[in-house]
């Protein structure tokens, strides 16, 4: 049997040790539960900021989600214990924590649930996690059936560590009325206002069954011993010691007795998670175990502006039809656990929303702009909640933001057509309140970004831009971003299409100069021969150049000078060759090459990162879609394709390199791969990345050539070579295409609507509602006619 399998809407892993962190991920508008397959979990709700109901057994900092969080043997799990009363062997699933092998095992990740399958000494042992529709609530089944043909007597231990959840009040006991085990704990604070905030807060964490349990232990020590997790003191015992925790590190676990005859199944059901009060909890456990004959699936709920995908690629068809979406939608309903998600992040996240739900996307965009700043520029984080504030990163000044928003906006109209959205008046959120047009907000972004520059027409840094750890290359307030200043080249252009649609001729030569002037200063300034330098520092020193030992060559600039048209036909081909040469991996494309191995303090905290991690050097995916996308505008669709490809793993060896499913696409893999060949290609596990919204974006505009055009759809494929035939249905403008392609005897790629032969590649006049029929033939190539 293959390590890894798929089945329409599922993947499927047939091995706990192999990739021991690969892992799926279920979220509601609440929550979010990431789990691997042994068993290893992190969840985290909203209230208003990211908190948790399991924890380590030790004082936890509140942080991001980490790229490569490693697992330990108290890291906080879904464990269920299984005891043969008659031998005394025990086991555990998934796996953890005992880790005794199983004859067989399948961890299952679909959309809506994340399952396995095992067997293990005559019996087939099923377990099912799903998420409450609306509460912060994870829901577990547990069917176990006997195959052997003796009757087997199990006592069942679900063990669900809670962690210490509290240095000021925490206790657990079991509740016979709810039959479940209930933590209850007060949130620390200092500040008389933070008692306030608080108070509303989901305090108790719980774990209800269904059924009442023989036994049960709220107190961690009683029920672990000394013999630790692989043999705790409790599975040893005929029962349960029914403790209770009492300022004591608490833990949720229960002892069910169960005969099983041969040929006879056992089921038990669980819901784990967070409540306000007891009298809430007592409302909800009355909907926790509906009657199952009853229950019905969600439907499948991320409707994409293409889908039925149908190419040679089988994996491929399956990330784009279902994990691709899937995983936008989940930026878009959670944003990244966040109540002030970052504002390119934001607004990235809304541009990939707009080929899932426009409506939404555009509210997102008057948004941002409402909370704009009175000098145009925009803020550093945008709040989601009447309490947010902004945090963290969002307390340090970046120069970026309003690129984003351009382009972000450029991608909703060329979608939507909705030009009606310009002349929208858009009120401040601060005082005083102001309102103006969004076509004037947004040209005051562009006017600020171009505000924003020095003498050479650089763009000024700050403390970084879209690479957030460059944050010394301009504190002192000389430093420039080469990057920053192509970006705000391609914002003026596509501003200037803009504003030759919405009929003001002044302002699209205005941008246009800006595009010029911008493109014009880096090529003086910042072209060294092979590729384009990174920036320049306060104290002058222009770096990612050749003569550089350590960060040479930087791939986002390479990106950029196409995108925004700086670089020429000559350079492009200097540039492609010189990021193959440096960059180029195959697990794709090395934000930056070498890696750095030490502290250079006039560039900032990304070069003290560990070489092939993060920014310092990693397979970054984000950066590679940027490169994929400029190589889609510059008709080079297999460099492009190969770059989405390697964003996925492939085949069996693959998998076990990354560690990871085909599920999401990854924030990195490690990078460095001269440096480091062990750990090159190795996953970071963190779906949390702008990376989907612009993959999504690179599959309808470059592989499929389905590219929104305004008032029309163009249509302008670049299939892999390989491919003979595909298919791909596209919603556009409410109406549907049916589009397939196919490689045949003609000179240039030829199109047909509905059986009538297309004189040039736009379809017009779409009327809503209607369902057309597309066939493109494209040209037979040569070095695929001789294979």
């Amino acid at each position: 049997m293959s390590l890894v399998s798929s089945q329409p809407g599922a993947i499927h892993l047939h091995s706990p040790t192999k990739m021991p962190l690969a892992s799926g991920y279920l979220w509601n508008k609440q929550m979010m539960l990431q789990i691997n397959c042994q068993g290893y979990a992190n969840a985290q709700f909203m209230q208003p900021e990211p908190a948790s109901y399991a924890g380590a057994p030790v004082l936890q900092a509140t942080t991001f989600m980490q790229p490569e969080q490693p697992v330990y043997a108290h890291h906080p799990g879904r464990f269920f214990y299984i005891k043969d009363e008659e031998t005394g062997s025990l086991s555990s699933i998934p796996f953890a924590p005992v880790k005794k092998n199983h004859d067989s095992f399948t961890f299952i990740v679909e959309d809506q649930t994340i399952r396995w399958d095992i067997t293990q000494d005559d019996l087939v042992m099923s377990l099912q996690v799903r998420l409450d529709e609306e509460k912060a609530v994870e829901h577990w089944t547990l069917a176990i059936s006997n195959r052997s043909n003796q009757v087997k007597k199990l006592s069942i231990y679900p063990y669900f560590p809670l962690g210490y959840r509290s240095w000021m009040n925490q206790s657990a006991d079991y509740d016979q009325g709810l039959q479940a085990i209930v933590c209850h704990r007060v949130s620390p604070y200092q500040k008389i206002d933070d008692y306030y905030a608080q108070r509303d807060f989901l305090e108790l964490s719980f774990l209800m069954a269904e059924a009442e349990p023989d036994s049960w232990e709220a107190r961690q020590s009683q029920f672990e011993g000394e013999l630790g997790l692989h043999a705790p003191a409790g599975t040893q015992s005929a029962l349960l010691q029914r403790g209770d925790a009492l300022y004591e590190t608490p833990c949720a676990a229960m002892q069910f007795r169960r005969r099983i005859a041969r040929g006879q199944e056992t089921s038990l059901r669980f819901s784990f998670g967070a409540a306000q009060t007891m009298g809430q909890l007592k409302q909800w456990s009355k909907t926790f175990f509906p009657d199952a004959s009853t229950t019905k699936r969600p439907d499948f709920r991320y409707t994409s502006a293409i889908s039925k995908l149908s190419t040679p690629d089988t994996a491929f068809n399956d990330f784009v039809n279902l994990w691709l979406p899937r995983q936008i939608q989940y930026h878009n309903d959670l944003h990244r656990l966040s109540t002030d998600p970052q504002t390119r992040n934001f607004l990235q996240d809304s541009m990939g929303l707009v080929f899932l739900d426009a409506n939404r996307a555009r509210q997102n965009l008057l948004l941002a702009l409402s909370q704009q700043n009175p000098d145009g520029s925009m803020p550093d984080g945008i709040l989601l909640h009447p309490q947010a504030q902004l945090k963290y990163i969002n307390k340090v000044p970046h120069s970026d933001h309003g690129v984003w928003l351009v382009i972000a906006i450029h991608c909703y109209l060329r979608e939507t057509n909705d030009f009606e959205i310009l002349d929208e008046q858009v009120v401040s959120h601060y005082e005083p309140a102001t309102s103006q047009t969004v076509f004037s907000r947004v040209s005051a972004t562009i006017d600020c970004l171009a505000s924003s520059r020095d003498h050479r027409g650089l763009s000024f840094i700050n403390q970084g831009d879209w690479c957030d750890p460059m944050n010394m290359v301009g504190h002192q307030g000389h430093g420039v971003s080469i990057w920053l200043t192509m970006a705000t080249a391609y914002a003026a252009k596509l501003w200037a299409e803009i504003c030759s649609r919405h009929g003001n001729n002044e302002l699209e030569k205005k941008y246009l100069d800006l595009t010029m002037h911008c493109n014009s200063a880096v090529n003086k300034h910042a072209w060294a021969g092979k590729w384009y330098a990174r920036g320049i520092s306060d104290e002058g020193r222009t770096f990612g150049i050749e003569a550089d030992t350590e960060g040479k060559i930087f791939l986002n600039p390479q990106s950029w000078a196409m995108l925004s048209g700086a670089a020429d036909v000559d350079q492009r081909t200097r540039m492609m060759r010189s990021v193959n040469n440096h960059l180029n991996t195959p697990w794709g494309l090395e934000m930056l090459s070498p890696a750095f191995t030490t502290m250079h303090e006039d560039i900032g905290r990304v070069t003290q990162k560990f070489p092939g991690t993060a920014e310092n050097g990693s397979i970054y995916n984000h950066a590679a879609a940027f490169y994929v996308y400029a190589m889609y505008l510059h008709d080079k669709g297999e460099t492009a394709f190969d770059g989405l490809r390697k964003m996925l793993p492939a085949d069996e060896d693959d998998h076990l390199r990354r560690g990871q499913l085909a599920n999401f696409v990854p924030n990195y893999y490690r990078g460095a791969s001269q440096q480091h060949p062990r750990t090159a290609g190795r996953s970071s596990q963190l779906f949390h990345t702008g990376t989907v919204h612009w993959y999504l974006r690179c599959v309808i505009d470059g592989t499929f050539g389905l590219r929104g055009h305004f008032d029309r759809l163009l249509i302008q494929p670049q299939l892999p070579h390989a491919w003979e035939q595909a298919s791909v249905e596209r919603q556009f403008r409410g109406a549907r295409f049916d589009v397939s392609y196919q490689r045949g005897n003609v000179g240039e790629i030829a199109i047909s609507l509905d059986g009538s032969k297309l004189e040039s590649p736009f379809i017009e006049n779409i009327k809503a509602g209607k369902r057309y029929r597309v066939e493109v033939t494209l040209p037979i190539l040569e070095e695929a006619a001789h294979g």
